[in-house]
């Protein structure tokens, strides 16, 4: 996979908050007959909050940002402390193809969550994620993310019949939804979004579109659009799209994938020519980071009590904390290189899923990889044969750990975790950990139909 290339629109060009930037927004929104325009930031948890403002508003927005009310927005503010102001970032303004209406267009663009005096709020994700790059800057580095983000596609949103009976990268005559999926690379190229390939996944109706490598900020943004993209797309069919990592039982979960990389200028500091696995130092390091506090930060990459029906043996998910060259059951794989790819070296971690917040996913991802840099964690040797197929006795010899195994466990490990607490920021550590005791508490006090089926007729 190779160094991404970054968007080519012109306010990708210039970059950040410039008058120059503004004054392009304002002009391509006139050009274009933009009558409105979204305004579109993440709450705590990942999910894609908006507001719409009129043309008119929009030049007075640009420059001063628009408040609102941040006390029903999860982790942002209590009722006392709710004044925000979402800053537009220029750098992303699109308009959005699939809302257009007899040339009265609609554009969206992504904003970074303020105080009232203009400071940054640390309870916004998207600024999080800008505070990791920066530390990751000082080091000399750029993030790079590739994430491959699956997701299956049912009749309605009533349940979870299927479309199709297809499996991994079949044809059309068992793929119903191959139109579905040009169609949604159609509309993502459109606003600048490079995609890679798209194809059928291993579970009946489970699609895959992976997005071209990016910088993580601009990959985290690209990841809120694709989820809009899909979304949308399916609802105008009269289909429903859902990234929950795991609808339906007996049948694989969906995953994300994510690549990842440290650039220095141009050059992937990942690759060692010399090395017998082509990795350097700093990479055999990042792994280590990962490997190390994987455990502690699953929260933020599995924040679900339904991610860890994934996470579970016998469906491809990764559970056990190794990492190897091409083998797809460890937890960190390394692709094979191939020669004159240098740029394409990286590391996949393959445990997060779709339904992660994409700014914190990333965030908390670099942190523990530059912790293995910054402490020069020691790598083992990888495990290089199946997993999956090793025994409890053998995974102790080789002392391979395993992943949280549900919700209310990677809590407790998140609680002690400091590199997650100087990660996410005081606000929203504390705010995260109680979001998710109580979904943990709502689920371990509920009746499942599960128990109905096995108990009501026998005890």
């Amino acid at each position: 996979m190779a160094k991404a290339t970054k968007r080519s629109t012109s306010t990708q060009k210039a970059g950040g908050r410039t008058q120059k930037n503004q004054e392009y927004v304002l002009r391509m929104a006139k050009e274009h007959n933009v009558k409105y325009v979204r305004f579109w930031f993440t709450d705590m948890v990942g999910h894609l909050k908006n507001f719409v403002i009129t043309y008119d508003e929009l030049e007075a927005s640009m420059y001063e940002g628009q408040g609102f009310d941040g006390s029903s927005i999860e982790g942002f503010a209590r009722i006392d402390q709710s004044d925000m102001v979402a800053m537009p970032d220029p750098s992303t303004f699109e308009i959005l193809p699939w809302m257009n209406d007899a040339g009265n267009n609609v554009a969206r663009v992504f904003c970074d969550i303020v105080n009232p005096d203009r400071s940054p709020f640390e309870g916004d994700p998207r600024y999080v994620l800008k505070r990791n790059l920066a530390e990751a800057a000082k080091l000399g580095y750029t993030f790079y993310v590739g994430p491959e983000l699956e997701f299956f596609l049912f009749k309605n949103s009533g349940g979870t019949e299927t479309l199709d009976e297809g499996g991994y990268f079949d044809m059309s005559f068992l793929d119903v939804a191959a139109d579905f999926r040009r169609e949604v690379i159609e509309t993502l190229q459109s606003i600048g979004i490079v995609i890679e390939y798209a194809h059928h996944e291993v579970a009946p109706s489970q699609h895959e579109i992976d997005l071209r490598y990016a910088e993580a900020l601009t990959m985290a943004d690209n990841c809120m659009t694709y989820r809009v993209a899909v979304k949308d797309t399916a609802l105008s069919h009269d289909f429903y799209a859902t990234f929950m990592p795991k609808p339906l039982f007996g049948e694989n979960g969906s995953g994300m994938h994510v690549h990842q990389s440290l650039f220095k200028g141009s050059k992937n500091v990942f690759y060692d020519p010399k090395d017998e696995y082509y990795l350097s130092d700093v990479a055999k390091h990042y792994i280590a980071g990962l490997l190390r506090h994987i455990p502690e930060i699953t929260l933020v990459l599995n924040q679900w009590v339904n991610s860890y029906k994934r996470l579970v043996p016998g469906y491809e998910a990764p559970i056990n904390l190794a990492w190897a060259v091409g083998n797809r059951s460890s937890l960190v794989r390394v692709p094979n290189y191939k020669p004159g790819q240098e740029e394409a070296t990286r590391v996949e971690l393959r445990n997060p899923d779709p339904a992660c917040n994409p700014y914190l996913a990333f965030s908390v991802m670099l942190a523990a990889g530059l912790a293995g840099i910054k402490g020069k964690y020691k790598l083992a040797a990888p495990t290089n044969w199946n997993v999956y197929q090793m025994t409890a006795k053998e995974r102790e010899t080789l002392d391979i750990q395993q992943l949280p195994s549900d919700l209310s466990e990677a809590i407790r490990l998140a609680e002690n975790s400091e590199l997650l607490r100087e990660c996410l920021g005081r606000h929203i550590f504390r705010n995260l950990l109680e979001n998710k005791r109580k979904e943990w508490h709502e689920y371990h006090a509920r009746v499942s139909q599960y128990e109905l089926d096995r108990y009501l007729a026998i005890l």
